[in-house]
């Protein structure tokens, strides 16, 4: 048997809502989310409907780049990244983060690694990456807002 490439072709949409999201990342550097129109809650990253409402959801809303953390982990065992296809170097921290104007969490990379420097509520804020590709991962890290 020999070995060698093989493709795999697939196409995808993220959605009404979620390719607005993506493509105000990736332009603009902001944040969206979907607003409840019974509950008022804000979804990050918008969704089409209410879960506790069971409301289909149509009002984007600005949501702010930085929020607090809620939870947290420093990973330090390797993996594949399945979005790039390489190892991401350990270790690395990462957070559930809730964006100022959410009532949802987003989870992402945070840019500290010593978890004694980490806390629960800690205020971060994105940093995107130059070149954007209309990606979650067009968001580089949080950094913590220190002082």
């Amino acid at each position: 048997m020999e070995s060698g490439e093989m493709a795999q072709p697939f196409r995808w949409t993220a959605g009404a809502y979620g390719s607005k999201f993506l493509t105000e990342l990736r332009d603009n550097k902001k944040f969206v989310g979907v607003k409840c129109p019974k509950c008022g809650k804000v979804y990050v990253p918008p969704r089409r409907v209410c879960g506790p409402c069971y409301v289909e959801l149509t009002e984007l809303v600005p949501v702010s780049g930085e929020g607090e953390v809620v939870t947290y982990t420093v990973v330090s065992f390797g993996f594949v990244d399945p979005a790039t296809g390489t190892q991401k170097p350990v270790p690395y921290g990462y957070a559930a983060i809730m964006l100022d104007g959410s009532d949802t969490v987003l989870l992402h990379f945070i840019d500290e690694t010593d978890p004694e420097k980490i806390t629960i509520g800690a205020r971060v804020k994105a940093v995107f990456e130059e070149e954007r590709t209309g990606s979650l991962l067009d968001i580089k890290h949080f950094e913590l807002i220190r002082g």
